[in-house]
């Protein structure tokens, strides 16, 4: 498989955690979420599983795939307090109007 091109500028969110968030690079914003993400009281396998689906080496490819083909990535998690869904997207005006934008070290954008 070759490899493509990241999706761009995109969106995370942790539902009832996190509030809709900007970042220029897709691979920036799946790095902020799982540094969100891995210090939230999950089992074992809730954080091994959306650790792979963040970080693994086909992650930023995976989830271009994913945003060009459904629009949107969606993982689900279970705290406590019940159901979170993680969100990913691609931005757009609209979300950044709604959300944070956040700043990317070494970025020049």
């Amino acid at each position: 498989m070759t490899p493509r091109q990241e999706c761009g500028a995109a969106v995370v969110e942790i539902e009832g955690i996190t509030p809709p968030t900007r970042f220029t690079r897709l691979s920036d914003a799946l790095a902020a979420l799982w540094g969100s993400v891995k210090v939230l009281p999950l089992d074992r396998d809730q954080l091994r599983f959306v650790g792979f689906c963040l970080t693994n080496p086909n992650a930023v490819e995976a989830a271009t795939e994913k945003l060009a083909r459904d629009g949107a990535m969606v993982l689900t998690i279970y705290l406590s307090d019940g159901l979170h869904r993680l969100t990913i997207r691609p931005a757009t005006p609209e979300a950044t109007a709604q959300g944070h934008t956040a700043g990317n070290p070494g970025s020049s954008t």
